[in-house]
């Protein structure tokens, strides 16, 4: 597993950053199965994952009781509760595989030593920032002005491998549809 990391570290950076072994040595292999919740709302959120294979959602529980899925991460991206990974606070998400995974996990307090020591895990901290936000944000923006038939096309054309693993269900949530308008919907494709 920690090749698949060094891999992405790799393209990430063009070379092995230094200390490297030492970085890796600090990641803990887990194996949850499908189902495991990494984070449950007002826990605090101890550490940020490397997923090397399946799919982690991570949502918030709506007044409702329904999940709203913020985004659903798959292999080689990281995963964590930005906020309250950072500022060591109660979570309001919930982060979940939804799939049996294969994950890197690094704490909190080893994150922090070397993204001080370390300016090449700085940079890729401040990548994985960037581009999560961007992610989402785009997302966001692109869902909101579609109607629902065309934000199962933008999944389709964007994501379509999401469609084929997870659930109508889950990837209604993802969308900001209900699930009955999603299977609705799936028929007029």
């Amino acid at each position: 597993m920690l090749e698949v990391l060094q891999e992405h570290i790799i393209k990430r950076l063009g070379k092995i950053p230094e200390r490297f072994e030492e970085v890796a040595n600090a990641f803990e292999p887990l194996h949850p199965k499908r189902g495991t919740y990494l984070l449950r709302e007002a826990e605090v959120c101890k550490h940020v994952y490397f997923i090397v294979e399946g799919c982690v959602q991570v949502f918030v529980i709506d007044k409702n009781g329904n999940e709203a899925t913020r985004e659903l991460y798959t292999e080689e991206q990281w995963v964590t509760d930005i906020f309250g990974f950072k500022n060591q606070q109660a979570s309001e998400e919930y982060i979940k595989c939804v799939e049996p995974c294969q994950l890197l996990r690094i704490h909190y307090d080893a994150f922090q030593r070397f993204s001080v020591e370390i300016p090449a895990f700085a940079q890729i901290y401040q990548q994985i920032l960037e581009l999560s936000y961007s992610n989402t944000v785009y997302r966001v923006n692109t869902l909101t002005s579609l109607d629902a038939l065309d934000r199962i096309k933008w999944l389709m054309e964007n994501k379509p491998k999401l469609m084929t693993r997870l659930s109508s269900k889950l990837i209604a949530s993802y969308l900001g549809i209900s699930p009955e308008t999603m299977t609705r919907l799936k028929g007029k494709l």
